[in-house]
């Protein structure tokens, strides 16, 4: 009962660290449940379990009911993004009341419990692969991981270097909960390019690289994410904002109180030439086509 009690408190609570004042509560809570454990067994009392609710076997009716909580709760806070760890704690969870109910059984009890342990490896593997590889804020694969994929493309390909118009302008007049905005709805944007894959590059800049792709393609396919966030107008989020994007969408078309914001963004477009062989060479072409685009008037495309 302790163990899945413990997984509901664990994920109701947020992750503070050790020296946090409010953790000591949680050392203290561990020490309770740890004495209660011991006194019950060293001491053989059983007699709180002529309860029915409190009965075995497999597992007791209350236990089975802090795991179906535990469980329910775990799967609330994987919906709908599945992230890793929530998942885990679900897998986790069902693994341990399966073992629990195989208790009688030293062969399946081990073999659930050890499932349970494995399960939540797995999801914090995912999860540190993510922290590593994926930006957070847009949820495009990160520097890291353009790193990797650069040493595998191979010799036909095309890079675009992508960097948010006056981001600085943003951040300072409306804060950074509106620049925050604008890279979502950028990074969204170029999520779509057609035959690349967008990656975050770093503050306000994005990379796309384009495998087996010319110039002109990546070009065309560059041009058509340009224009899409040029015309599209952003709503200012307010302190009232709805969170989800159906109803933002309404209250984006009914209020016009809210202000509206205009997005651009300036491109530099290169692929591998006899001066530019690496691909870090080409990313570093990529970006000086990128500055001349910005001293060309900004939002634009340039080579």
């Amino acid at each position: 009962m302790l163990v899945p009690f413990n997984a509901f408190l664990v994920m109701r609570y947020a992750e503070r660290g050790a020296r946090y004042r409010a953790a000591y509560g949680w050392l203290v809570l561990l020490a309770v449940e740890g004495a209660l454990v011991w006194w019950i067994g060293s001491s053989h009392r059983h007699w709180s379990f002529d309860n029915w609710w409190l009965r075995s076997p497999p597992t007791p009716f209350v236990g089975r009911l802090i795991c179906a909580a535990a469980f329910a709760a775990a799967v609330w806070r994987a919906w709908p993004e599945f992230k890793p760890i929530p998942v885990g704690n679900a897998g986790a969870i069902a693994s341990f009341f399966l073992a629990a109910e195989w208790a009688g059984s030293s062969g399946a009890y081990a073999l659930f419990m050890a499932a349970s342990g494995l399960v939540l490896i797995i999801a914090l593997l995912q999860e540190s692969h993510q922290l590593a590889f994926r930006d957070q804020l847009t949820g495009l694969p990160g520097r890291r991981a353009l790193d990797e994929r650069l040493r595998s493309v191979g010799s036909d390909y095309a890079v675009g270097m992508v960097d948010v118009d006056r981001f600085k302008q943003f951040n300072d007049t409306h804060g950074h909960d509106v620049g925050d905005q604008v890279l979502r709805l950028v990074g969204g944007r170029l999520a779509e390019v057609e035959g690349g894959v967008a990656y975050r590059y770093g503050g306000e800049e994005f990379c796309v690289l384009f495998p087996g792709s010319d110039i002109a393609a990546a070009e065309r396919a560059l041009e058509a994410i340009r224009a899409s966030i040029e015309s599209y107008r952003m709503a200012v989020r307010g302190a009232d904002r709805p969170k989800q994007a159906e109803e933002g969408a309404k209250r984006r078309g009914a209020a016009a109180a809210e202000k509206m914001l205009s997005v651009t963004v300036s491109i530099g477009v290169a692929t591998p030439s006899e001066k530019h062989r690496a691909p870090r060479e080409v990313v570093m072409a990529a970006d000086e086509a990128l500055y001349r685009a910005k001293k060309g008037g900004r939002n634009r495309v340039s080579r």
